[in-house]
């Protein structure tokens, strides 16, 4: 699983011809520190049908504030460049983010 941050963000999301889902985690987020090592299995899983990448919202707050990102952790979908939808919370499962997922291929199709 990739890292983004502010310097390749658009590059590697925004700019990206498959759906992208970007997980936003933070160092001391419990939450999103216990789902990623669920995420890293999605990633593998879903292959090169969907792109899983993660920011690390401490280092990069701009990204956060551009993207109304409030709590965490928090995921994005981008397709063509754009946000389609988000979850977030503290009670957040891998079958929510693989629910995420599955919608995004089935939007690509």
């Amino acid at each position: 699983m990739q890292d983004v941050n502010k310097r390749n963000f658009e590059e590697e999301v925004i700019q990206e011809e498959k759906p992208v889902i970007v997980d936003f985690w933070g160092p001391s987020c419990q939450p999103c520190l216990k789902l990623m090592p669920d995420v890293e299995n999605l990633a593998e899983e879903y292959g090169d049908q969907v792109k899983i990448v993660k920011l690390n919202s401490a280092e990069n707050r701009k990204v956060c504030i551009n993207h109304r990102v409030m709590g965490l952790p928090a995921f994005i979908l981008f397709k063509d460049g754009k946000e389609v939808n988000r979850i977030s919370g503290g009670e957040l499962t891998k079958e929510d983010i693989k629910n995420l997922i599955d919608e995004s291929l089935e939007v690509s199709q």
